[in-house]
């Protein structure tokens, strides 16, 4: 039988003070750099869930909803939403921070990451046991971006 885990288990969080570095032509937070961001953190996460190396797979949705400048602080929120045989789905949400600590949401993002062995095959990871209301919508959601995700891939997306 698989271990099984909590979605609250994987819960992780990361801050950043945008710096000038980090800030494209427009006086913007470079997209990649997020995405850098978002990429590292989904790792960290669904290694937190599975206990093993992973890769990412997919980005499978990746929304901007607001910018962040200079001296914003950037918060980044992920935890594992859906598991399958090796993959786990890891949802991102970025907000900026005010100095009063409100929160505007500014980014969401859906990585698949998979459990690798030390030869880059795919191994089984623990199921996930959603428990409240909003885990287990998003399990919910998460099966019908993982259909959809398969259709792509048939399709040659």
């Amino acid at each position: 039988m698989r271990p099984v885990k909590k979605a609250a288990d994987s819960l992780t969080r990361q801050q950043y003070l945008i710096c000038p570095a980090h800030i494209n032509h427009y006086g913007r937070l470079f997209g990649g750099q997020l995405l850098k961001w978002i990429d590292e953190l989904a790792g960290i996460v669904a290694i937190r869930h599975c206990g093993m190396t992973v890769t990412t797979a997919t980005i499978d949705n990746l929304q901007f909803l607001a910018p962040a400048y200079t001296g914003d602080m950037i918060v980044l929120e992920g935890r594992v939403t859906y598991v399958g045989r090796s993959s786990m789905e890891v949802r991102i949400d970025t907000y900026r921070e005010a100095l009063d600590g409100s929160r505007e949401q500014i980014n969401r993002a859906y990585l698949d990451m998979v459990a690798i062995d030390c030869r880059g095959k795919s191994v089984e990871v623990p199921d996930l046991v959603p428990e409240t209301e909003e885990e287990i919508a998003e399990y919910e959601a998460a099966k019908k971006r993982r259909a959809l995700r398969k259709q792509r891939r048939q399709e040659g997306f």
